[in-house]
């Protein structure tokens, strides 16, 4: 039942027991990108967890007392404690456990995470726009060329830092909260957004280096698969592949 590819719960299962002493759970969905944060913190921090999926498209009727919206990651101590929102979870990850520290100690270097993810938050809503857009066979030049002009403000970025990552010469948590959106641009139909675009396309090879990356990727043929069952609002597409 456990397991970042176990197969999802959905309507009519049971709910899972408390969660054992010394584990955090995550409630996920394999190909989610917001879970996908949280769980590429747990792996970076090398935080003991247990994943459980949830079936988006077929919710199980308990998971709405963990979180009313429904949604994915949810996190849950051994204490009861329920965690939402992927960039509010992985702070807590941060804090709540020992090892390495995801965010900058300099409080003006966390200004500057937190500010360069509010700018990327307003990307991954275009880039679904365009997953819609070709489905619906649009033309999609505008919204590309669209895309592209952001990918160039998160270019300037590295290029006046003048480091590989976006938090210096290590991954950081800026890093891992925009990552899961770039594996996904092969099957977005988007990977010549970043012809432009040098520096992030250095990123991207750097990132797929983490440790933590190549335990959570998921091949872009995969995700593509997924997608088309998602966008048919397919009861089996969290468990594509399975």
């Amino acid at each position: 039942m456990s397991g970042d590819h176990s197969r999802s719960l959905g309507k009519g299962s049971a709910a899972p027991g408390p969660v054992p002493a010394g584990l955090v759970r995550l409630y996920s969905m394999r190909f989610c990108p917001y879970a996908q944060r949280a769980r590429l913190v747990l792996r970076a921090k090398g935080i003991s967890h247990e994943v459980i999926n949830i079936n988006l498209k077929n919710k199980p009727e308990w998971y709405f007392e963990k979180n009313p919206a429904g949604l994915v990651p949810v996190l849950e101590t051994s204490k009861g404690q329920l965690i939402c929102e992927s960039p509010i979870t992985c702070e807590y990850l941060d804090e709540a456990f020992p090892g390495k520290k995801l965010m900058p100690s300099d409080p003006y270097e966390r200004a500057c995470q937190r500010m360069l993810l509010e700018d990327f938050s307003k990307i991954t809503s275009l880039l679904f726009k365009h997953v819609l857009a070709v489905k619906d066979g649009q033309d999609t030049t505008a919204l590309k060329a669209e895309i592209a002009e952001k990918f160039g403000r998160l270019e300037e970025v590295l290029s006046k830092r003048n480091t590989v990552f976006y938090g210096g010469d290590s991954v950081s948590m800026v890093d891992y909260m925009i990552w899961p959106w770039f594996e996904r641009l092969e099957a977005f139909q988007l990977k010549d957004s970043l012809n432009h675009a040098p520096k992030l396309q250095r990123w991207v090879e750097a990132m797929k280096e983490d440790p933590a990356v190549k335990a959570t990727i998921t091949d872009p043929q995969t995700f593509k698969n997924y997608l088309q069952l998602y966008l048919k609002n397919s009861p089996e597409a969290c468990d594509y592949g399975l």
